[in-house]
């Protein structure tokens, strides 16, 4: 089981949303120390979180990241982005910018820190996906949460050897910067990251944050058939 008390973590993305409440999570789980990342670490404002400037997109500043946070045993990939590109009518570049922020750029971060948690006796790793990973009613978006649902159990099989745990995170709509213009009922930060860290202790392989996520999933063992209906008449 991982142990968050007394741990050292490090949070993508973790000056808003669910990023700044995991920081906040983490800490009142007893975490000794947690470096929470940023494009510019001023919008940091955990009063007692690390802040570190990260792009993860740019392989230069992850490994700047991972060489100023050498300590860590917990690391949660949420840092990421909505473009939503349109595979028939979008510039390729969109697309690929999409794939670049949120499959490249977790696919970054791990690479950097599994040594490191490795050398520190091992830990953790969490990839905060989507219940869009199993819905394709976003275009590149939904195609980037896919991608990095793949690469998230991929991982998992590859440091099990290691002594790295590894957790999926598929949340559906969840009251953030993101979803400010959708009228639905959404998730609060605050019980995705209450979720998201019983994961980690328990070293769940997935967890699924809402019922919107569970609905979707359970779904998944339909006949595609069945589930396309469906998915044309949904709300793009």
């Amino acid at each position: 089981m991982t142990t968050i008390n007394g741990a050292t973590a490090l949070v993508t993305g973790g000056n808003r949303g669910i990023g700044k409440a995991l920081v906040a999570a983490l800490y009142d789980r007893g975490a000794r120390k947690v470096y929470a990342t940023a494009r510019d670490p001023r919008t940091v404002t955990h009063p007692d979180a690390v802040p570190l400037a990260l792009e993860v997109t740019d392989p230069d500043s992850v490994a700047a990241a991972a060489a100023a946070a050498d300590d860590v045993t917990i690391v949660i990939n949420n840092a990421g982005g909505l473009v939503r590109a349109s595979f028939l009518d979008s510039p390729l570049d969109d697309v690929r910018r999409e794939f670049e922020t949120n499959f490249y750029g977790p696919l970054h971060v791990a690479r950097a820190f599994v040594p490191i948690i490795e050398r520190n006796g091992g830990g953790h790793l969490l990839n905060v996906a989507s219940v869009l990973s199993w819905a394709a009613i976003s275009g590149s978006y939904s195609a980037s949460k896919a991608a990095l649902w793949s690469q998230t159990n991929s991982l998992r099989l590859d440091l099990l050897p290691r002594g790295i745990q590894v957790t999926g995170l598929h949340v559906g709509y969840v009251d953030t910067d993101m979803t400010a213009g959708l009228d639905a009922p959404k998730s609060d930060p605050r019980d995705v990251a209450e979720r998201a860290l019983d994961g980690i202790e328990s070293d769940a392989f997935e967890v699924l944050a809402d019922e919107l996520t569970r609905q979707v999933k359970a779904a998944l063992a339909q006949d595609i058939a069945v589930q396309y209906p469906a998915l044309a008449g949904a709300d793009r």
